[in-house]
């Protein structure tokens, strides 16, 4: 159960990771308006706020990413912590922005959170 919840922690970092690079380096480009819908005009206006999201989605996957490699205690309430956050900010972002979010990014780390708790 330990395994499968650091894996899925991991699974989630990983996806945090990826829309850092899409929010703060791809927003722009033609793969990252067609990833969240954007026109280029409002690519080009939002682009500072796309990259502080970016940015905070950054801290997310290096929380989550320090939660797997501290050592007891710190690592498993690091871990709690952070899920936690992605929980939020999903349910936030399912609930202003896309549904779609709270399949992507907060059932992923709700999952890893259970199994988690759990192990």
């Amino acid at each position: 159960m330990q395994t499968a919840a650091a894996a899925l922690t991991a699974l989630v970092a990983v996806a945090h990771l990826g829309f850092l690079i899409l929010e703060m380096f791809l927003w722009r480009t033609p793969r990252g308006r067609a990833v969240f819908g954007t026109t280029p005009e409002f690519a080009a206006e939002s682009a500072p706020l796309a990259a502080n999201q970016g940015l905070y989605n950054g801290f997310l996957a290096a929380g989550l990413v320090w939660s797997l490699v501290a050592a007891d205690p710190t690592g498993p309430q690091a871990r709690i912590f952070f899920l936690c956050c992605v929980i939020v900010a999903g349910l936030y972002g399912a609930a202003t922005v896309s549904r779609r979010i709270l399949l992507v990014q907060a059932l992923p780390a709700a999952a890893a959170l259970a199994l988690s708790l759990a192990a």
